[in-house]
């Protein structure tokens, strides 16, 4: 999608969604004991960081129970909307990542950071449970940096070859499905 149009979006449902957003913070921001939101730099298109927002979900170190259901349900990912709205991602895209990752990548495999980052992605509907996954491995960085990242990697470098329209279409739809199960 263009920019225009992904702005124009991204506008139009925060707008709609506001008073959810409002509810969800001062929710967040009770059972945090904090601002309510989580802001992190993480690794933006051709490796620019920028500061992603979200709303927080732990407390002391724990996350608390209304945390799981806003991670659960992805909630707690919808001020990255604010984000879409600025320019720093768009809603089909590798999720955005803490440095380290992308930005240390080499060879072809660096043509991920073509792509803007997303709000999903298949990698992202795929590794939906990814902090869940991590939890039963004997050495959850080691997994993650040798079976999981490289993972994505290649899925977003497939994203970036058959990157359509349609294709981002039906990654929304997926990613909606996925919500329910």
């Amino acid at each position: 999608m263009s920019r225009p149009i992904v702005m124009i979006i991204s506008i139009m449902v925060v707008v709609a969604i506001a008073p959810l957003l409002l509810l969800i913070l001062i929710i967040a921001s009770i059972s945090s004991r904090s601002s309510g939101l989580f802001l992190q730099t993480r690794i933006g298109q051709h490796a620019r960081p920028f500061t992603i927002y979200k709303f927080r979900t732990m407390n002391s170190g724990e996350v608390t129970g209304i945390g799981k259901f806003l991670r659960k349900t992805k909630l707690d990912e919808l001020p990255q909307l604010i984000n879409i709205v600025k320019g720093d991602m768009t809603f089909v895209g590798p999720r955005p990542d803490v440095p380290g990752y992308y930005d240390q990548l080499t060879g072809k495999d660096r043509r991920v950071l073509e792509l803007k980052p997303g709000l999903t992605s298949l990698a992202a509907i795929k590794y939906r449970n990814e902090e869940e996954l991590l939890e039963k491995q004997e050495n959850p960085a080691v997994f993650n940096d040798h079976v999981i990242f490289p993972d994505k990697v290649r899925m977003n470098l497939e994203y970036l070859e058959n990157k359509s329209f349609s294709h981002d279409f039906k990654i929304i739809w997926l990613t909606i499905i996925s919500l329910f199960k």
